[in-house]
């Protein structure tokens, strides 16, 4: 039998509620498939199981909230059979009647009345989505849920404080930064954008991102974690990307491989999880593994951002606004589009020799953006 826990998806979770189960008992699952969905303090998540079974048990109801770590359904190895006498399978339900405001009659489950009267909801009021519009639990906590976003709202912004302060209190912050000339990226990226249609251009982030990527090749330190006393390296460059949400707060959901992505594929990548983040469809796998986080806060219009570092990771890249600013380029003076980059980094790791060589290589890299 295959216990399948609630997962951690990030330093700053703890608990989770569940949403809607995607499977049902008895269904054969893969790996890589969604079988739920769980609401943690910044958005719904699609959860993905990470083995081949098939269900047995799901063990929690929805609308329940448990922490990481508890285990929420059973699944059976293949080949594996049920023990003799446990259910894999879950009754129909029986269902009540109510009234709606048309005076007609609703038809609504046990559960969901049920629930529906603990979160205080009137049932008149409530859509059904079940079959021929019966009220099911999953419209009962779709509705709390509109319900309640103001407190969902402010219960991400303690979310995300007790995470920083969990950050400021424990590592042992250095800072850096440098503003990085981009003629030559600039020029680049608008000849190869006239060159290709709308929906094939690059964004100057992209750029940023991929010179990042390359950098941490030769500077390892800055990409893992800091776990039971001790660096761990991250085995990839898997970049997590601050995307502040429409709705408020911010998540950093991971993009993989970021340094053998060619430019195109890192901005379709890119256009994808931004999407999914601000549409609530991230999955599970997307908000973990992540050894740097790179946020860029130029579309706020300001010059630079200094970052706190997201734990497990060791160090936090920057960036601000690309404008135009008075340069010194081969001794003439010139007005140059720059960026201001800097790096908040873990003590324990590094230092700030290191950094500034990390540092000086992404803006190396960035002056030859033909080659990113």
């Amino acid at each position: 039998m295959i216990e399948f826990k609630l997962p951690s998806l990030g330093a700053d979770m703890d608990e989770g509620t569940l949403l809607e189960w995607k499977v049902h008992p008895g269904d054969a699952v893969r790996p890589g498939q969604v079988i739920a969905i769980v609401d943690t303090a910044k958005a719904a998540i699609d959860v993905e199981c990470w083995q081949e079974g098939t269900v047995s048990q799901l063990l929690i109801d929805v609308g329940t909230k448990v922490p990481v770590g508890t285990t929420i359904a059973q699944l059976l190895a293949p080949g594996e059979r049920a023990p003799s006498g446990r259910r894999t399978s879950t009754p129909a339900p029986v269902l009540i009647e109510g009234e709606n405001r048309a005076g007609r009659r609703s038809r609504i489950s046990p559960a969901a009345r049920k629930r529906a009267a603990e979160l205080g909801l009137d049932i008149s009021r409530l859509q059904g989505h079940g079959p021929h519009g019966v009220i099911t639990l999953e419209d009962v906590e779709a509705a709390a849920r509109v319900a309640s976003e103001p407190d969902h709202d402010q219960s991400m912004r303690h979310t995300i404080a007790a995470a920083m302060s969990r950050s400021k209190r424990e590592i042992p912050h250095y800072y850096l930064s440098e503003t990085i000339a981009l003629d030559k990226a600039m020029t680049w990226l608008q000849a190869y954008n006239a060159q290709h249609g709308l929906q094939e251009r690059l964004l100057p982030s992209v750029l940023l991102l991929k010179a990042v990527a390359l950098a941490l090749r030769d500077y390892p330190l800055l990409n893992g974690f800091w776990q039971d006393n001790a660096f761990k390296p991250a085995l990839d460059t898997d970049l997590g990307v601050a995307i502040t949400l429409r709705q408020g707060g911010l998540v950093a959901p991971v993009l993989h491989h970021v340094a053998d992505m060619t430019p195109s594929h890192l901005m379709s990548e890119l256009s994808s999880l931004v999407e999914r983040a601000r549409g609530g469809s991230l999955r599970s796998s997307e908000l973990v593994g992540a050894g740097m986080t790179v946020t860029q806060l130029g579309d706020q219009g300001v010059d630079s951002v200094l970052g706190v570092i997201y734990p497990p990771q060791v160090a936090l890249v920057g960036f601000g606004r690309i404008s135009e600013r008075p340069w010194v380029k081969d001794g003439q003076l010139c007005v140059m589009p720059t960026v201001m980059s800097s790096l908040s980094a873990d003590h324990r790791v590094s230092d700030g020799h290191y950094g500034a060589r990390f540092l000086g290589e992404v803006r190396r890299l960035l002056q030859m953006p033909e080659a990113l």
